[in-house]
């Protein structure tokens, strides 16, 4: 059974925030790798996290490859064919540790994350689909490579990323889920988000389509308008904690809320802030004793 099959047997757990497991496992991600740094120096730590979400009932575990990229590994002097076995580990330490008790999802994140500025957060790159197609390509293509059951292409802010990388899935022959990050109804780049779903009506490719690093209440509102826009597609959602990021002095502020299980939705889990308390508290609530 291939992971489109698995999504119509019930919803499915995703895992939480990887950064979030990783930084309670004293990680440092100071730096512009962010997680993806781990992939050379601290396997081990990843391993760790996924361990936590697959003991905590996901049935998803989601790579260290978010802020992977050939351009940012570039950055940091890690030259293509290392950045590429580095984004070949990110998968294998996945499937490594579910040994066939969960799915592997290859993270892709949006082009602002490889800027690690908070651009994932506004979008409006200045640059066109062609240009944001021929940077996400070779990475997929990589991702693709290491047999991922899908790839995750997440938290993309802006109806002209979720284009472009819709383009450079073409012909890849990996299913994939494709989950913007949004404020209210709106991508954070202010379009409606039936508008930028619609976009994958017709896609076969795209297995799923949803939200995820956005507030709880916009996740369970997400539901409808997905599942409508992409002409019936499994929902995916995970959200943040509730909590809120304060830049200035750098710390999150309110507090969690408990996790809720969308109507509706085929994959539920968490982002940011989200651990394997609240993963269990998910798993248990969808009965996901099935494996």
């Amino acid at each position: 059974m291939g992971f489109a099959d698995a999504l119509a047997t019930g919803p499915l757990v995703l895992d939480g925030g990887l950064a979030t497991q990783l930084e309670a496992g004293g990680a440092d991600l100071s730096g512009e790798l962010w997680s993806a740094r781990l992939l050379r120096d601290d396997p081990a730590a990843i391993v760790a996290a996924h361990t936590a979400y697959l003991r905590a009932g996901a049935d998803v575990l989601t790579t260290a490859s978010y802020q992977a990229t050939l351009p940012g590994f570039a950055r940091a002097g890690i030259a293509a064919p290392e950045a590429a076995a580095l984004l070949h580990r990110s998968v294998a330490l996945a499937r490594e540790t579910a040994r066939g008790r969960a799915w592997v999802a290859a993270s892709a994140g949006p082009y602002g994350a490889m800027l690690a500025d908070g651009s994932e957060y506004r979008g409006n790159y200045g640059l066109s689909v062609r240009e944001l197609a021929a940077f996400h390509r070779p990475r997929l293509e990589i991702l693709a490579e290491a047999a991922p059951d899908v790839l995750a292409l997440e938290t993309v802010p802006d109806a002209r990323e979720a284009e472009a990388l819709l383009t450079a899935l073409d012909g890849l022959g990996v299913p994939a889920w494709l989950s913007f990050t949004v404020a209210g109804t709106r991508t954070r780049a202010g379009q409606p988000l039936a508008e930028a779903v619609a976009l994958t009506a017709g896609v076969d490719a795209i297995v799923a389509v949803g939200v995820n690093c956005c507030d709880p209440a916009d996740a369970a509102a997400a539901v409808p308008v997905a599942r409508q826009a992409s002409g019936g597609k499994p929902v995916v959602v995970y959200p943040n904690s509730g909590e809120t990021w304060d830049a200035t002095a750098r710390a999150w502020t309110g507090d969690p809320l408990p996790p809720e299980i969308p109507p509706g939705a085929a994959l539920v889990g968490g982002c940011c802030r989200v651990g394997p308390a609240a993963i269990e508290a998910v798993a248990r609530a969808i009965g996901a004793d099935r494996r």
